[in-house]
């Protein structure tokens, strides 16, 4: 029964260097990702708010007229 014990040898190795990659690969690209959102989060905001602004910046000028 050598084959049962082959693949458990090789088994284990692969388990190894799947959560080798998750960690070396995985775990830095989900750190970029939630990085990424959170500035560009931040960003969206900020324009937003320039928005809004010049939008009041608008009605205000319009009642002013009237």
């Amino acid at each position: 029964m050598p084959f049962p014990v082959a693949f458990m040898v090789g088994f284990t190795e692969l388990a190894r260097m799947l959560v080798l990659l998750v960690m070396y690969v995985g775990l830095p690209t989900l750190l970029i990702v939630v990085v990424y959102n959170y500035l560009d989060g931040k960003r969206g905001y900020e324009e937003r708010i320039a928005g809004l602004e010049q939008r009041v910046a608008e009605l205000e000028q319009e009642q002013s007229t009237e």
